[in-house]
């Protein structure tokens, strides 16, 4: 395991792992790596964490990650391993009862046979994931017996997804994501409208293929199908993502969907030729120069016009209706370029013309990877021969106005607000046998029809077609803001310090905020930004700007002990990273929020520290110059090095009302800069777009 492994084992910062390494002569020695990012042996590391009263006992979870991280022949295949142990357990329990009740070595010589058979019954011939060897297993069996426990405490499925999950963090540049976010609001725009759902007898079981599949977030989004089709051109990558969907779908047997998972490339080599599914979902790879187009050049797929070599995402659009049948629906994520470049505009322009595209979104930036710019989705539907032209193309712009001085970033993305937005436009469009105009949404959507499109340049980026919004919210709005600037900066002159009165430096006793968890006056506890359902959570951004908590979970809890951590009242905030003095106290309209990643919560006992003082203290510079260490470019604080003096409550009080009033004076601050900003610009708009008369 690495220095990051024991750090998350102690629930400590990486900087705690590298002091004990120079303090403590007795820390275990490492057992591989290299000098600049060593390894060491679990056991000793659990043992030494023990005698040093910083572990009481390894969580499950924890132990099944390390032995996995820690495999000889790698994390990806003792994760395929503890994949198909997986689905062995839950599919045939009994079975797995008796292979465990022999030795090691019997047990991975008996396994093939019983895995064979679970992924030849969810997989058929040609799975994805070949069955391992005895030779193969034998090295994993106390893997897949840790795994298979952790199974027990929380299921199969959430067992897989926690590994699975921890293998995306620590190789975040080897895999492309789909947020759940964006997987679920695809999935959404693919399911038929309620008029279509009665025309086809009220079915609401699809097939449905992938063609890109990645990791499986956009099959897992989708709900109740007949049968899933995935395509990954990565033999690791489609391994994980079979076992992933098998495990998220029900055991074999009637209600399960049929699971059909290939290796390839797609474009050249198309596993399912013959499939005409009822929906195609699609993240395809962006800016490819090689995928096929010379040898392509000739394929029946182009029936729009052939893609040109700087169009394979023009190429991933046509692959995906082809597979459709007549009345299907594509969702395929685009790069905002596509719906502009003059390479791709005949294509468009033919896609137009016979009906097949029906929508494209525009989306916030940070919602999937490249995160910093705002990508685009594509919502087609194959042409029947009875279907005439669709005479509109509904165009959507989901962006968020970014609030002056506002940080913003896939970590503040507001999905159920997107997902909202871009569905209550959608959902009036696509009614079969609309004679109604849909309603125009000014800045936010717009049924074009498609007569304007056909120009020279064909350009269907949403921002060109949508009626303006009006500046600032009109000259009504810009007065209104006015009004409580003018508030704001009367607040901001009440709230300003008076002057500072010099005085001679106390010679105080102080105590760090370790010895003070030590001690029973705080809990110190590390944010995950993992949870399920609605609870907002406090991310770093929000924290260093001042504003409400705007994030979503990142990640599904795995178990009970993954739950969120929930704000209280008084509790005091810390940002790990970035080198600057921050502290936040929690107050009522914060509190229930769960604690984000890169955060830090002190929960101080109230009968023994006021939180005010405590979170001005540890604003101080000198305070946390001394508490951070440095990587290259980054700052890492350690909580546990803050320093707060040792005073009795009442006079902690004191303090803790001056801190408390220019916490106050920098929100009034922060307030009039951000509707500075916003009366600024809106006057701007104003004048330049007529709405606002010169004086």
């Amino acid at each position: 395991m690495t220095a990051a492994g024991i750090a998350r084992l102690a629930g400590v910062g990486r900087a705690a792992v590298s002091n004990w390494r120079r303090r403590h002569a007795g820390f275990p020695k490492p057992v591989g790596g290299t000098e600049a990012s060593p390894s060491f042996a679990l056991h000793e590391v659990e043992q030494w964490l023990r005698d040093q009263g910083k572990l009481a006992e390894v969580p499950l979870r924890e132990r099944v990650w390390q032995q996995l991280a820690g495999h000889p022949d790698g994390a990806v295949t003792a994760l395929v391993h503890a994949g198909c142990a997986l689905l062995l357990v839950r599919d045939r329990p009994t079975a797995w009862l008796e292979i465990t009740a022999v030795s090691d070595a019997r047990m991975a010589g008996v396994l093939p046979a019983a895995l064979d058979h679970v992924l030849t019954d969810r997989f058929g011939d040609g799975s994805a994931v070949p069955t391992p060897t005895a030779s193969a297993l034998l090295p994993s069996v106390p893997l897949l017996r840790a795994a298979a426990e952790l199974a027990a405490e929380t299921g199969a499925r959430q067992a897989f997804d926690f590994l699975f999950g921890r293998q995306l963090d620590a190789n975040p540049r080897q895999y492309t994501l789909t947020p759940p976010g964006l997987a679920e609001l695809m999935a959404d725009l693919a399911t038929p409208a309620r008029g279509a759902a009665r025309q086809s007898g009220g079915k609401s079981s699809r097939t449905v293929l992938d063609p890109a599949s990645g990791t499986g977030a956009l099959l897992c989004a989708v709900g109740r199908p007949t049968a899933l089709y995935a395509q990954e051109a990565d033999p690791d990558l489609a391994a994980l993502t079979a076992l992933r969907l098998a495990l998220h779908s029900t055991a074999k047997g009637t209600d399960a969907p049929a699971l059909a998972v290939r290796t390839g490339d797609t474009l050249r080599t198309d596993a399912f030729p013959g499939l005409g599914a009822d929906v195609v979902l699609c993240h395809p790879p962006f800016n490819e120069r090689d995928w096929g187009h010379d040898e392509l050049a000739y394929d029946p797929r182009w029936e729009y016009g052939f893609p040109a070599r700087t169009e394979s995402e023009l190429a991933w659009v046509q692959h995906a209706l082809a597979h459709l049948r007549e009345g299907g629906t594509a969702v395929v994520l685009m790069p905002p370029a596509a719906a502009s470049r003059r390479s791709g505009r005949r294509i468009r322009a033919d896609l137009l013309r016979r009906g097949a595209l029906r929508a494209v979104i525009a989306l916030p930036a940070g919602a999937a990877p490249p995160y910093g710019i705002p990508l685009h989705i594509w919502v087609l539907r194959k042409p029947g021969s009875e279907q005439s032209p669709a005479p509109e193309l509904l165009v959507v712009d989901a962006a968020e106005p970014e609030s002056a001085g506002a940080p913003s970033g896939r970590d503040r993305l507001d999905w159920p607000a997107v997902r909202g937005a871009v569905l209550d436009a959608w959902a009036p469009f696509d009614v079969p046998g609309r004679r109604e105009p849909v309603e125009e949404r000014p800045g936010t959507s717009r049924a074009v029809p498609v007569i304007e499109l056909l120009d020279d340049d064909v350009d269907l980026a949403p921002a060109r077609h949508l009626p303006p919004t009006a500046a600032g919210g009109g000259a009504a709005e810009l007065v209104r803001v006015r009004e409580r600037l003018d508030d704001t900066l009367k607040l901001t002159a009440r709230l300003t310090p008076p002057p500072a009165v010099p005085c001679e430096p106390a010679r105080r006793p102080f105590t760090t905020v370790g010895e003070l968890a030590r001690a029973g006056a705080l809990h110190l506890r590390t944010g995950s930004g993992s949870g399920a359902g609605t609870v907002p959570v406090l991310t770093e951004q929000d924290v260093l700007a001042g504003t409400a908590p705007s994030g979503a979970p990142s990640t599904p809890a795995a178990s009970p002990q993954d739950e969120p951590l929930l704000l209280e009242p008084g509790d005091v905030i810390v940002p790990v990273l970035g080198g600057g003095a921050v502290a936040r106290v929690v107050d009522e309209a914060t509190a229930g929020a769960a604690l984000g990643r890169n955060l830090q919560l002190l929960r101080p006992d109230p009968a023994a520290l006021d939180p005010w003082f405590l979170a001005g203290f540890l604003r101080g510079t000198a305070n946390n110059r001394q508490a951070s260490s440095y990587a290259s470019t980054a700052t890492r604080l350690d909580a546990r090095r803050l320093q707060v003096p040792r005073l009795p409550l009442a006079e902690q009080r004191t303090y803790g009302e001056q801190f408390s009033a220019l916490a106050a004076f920098e929100d009034a601050l922060r307030t009039a800069g951000r509707l500075g900003g916003q009366l600024v610009q809106g006057m701007y708009d104003g004048l330049t777009d007529g709405s606002v008369a010169p004086e």
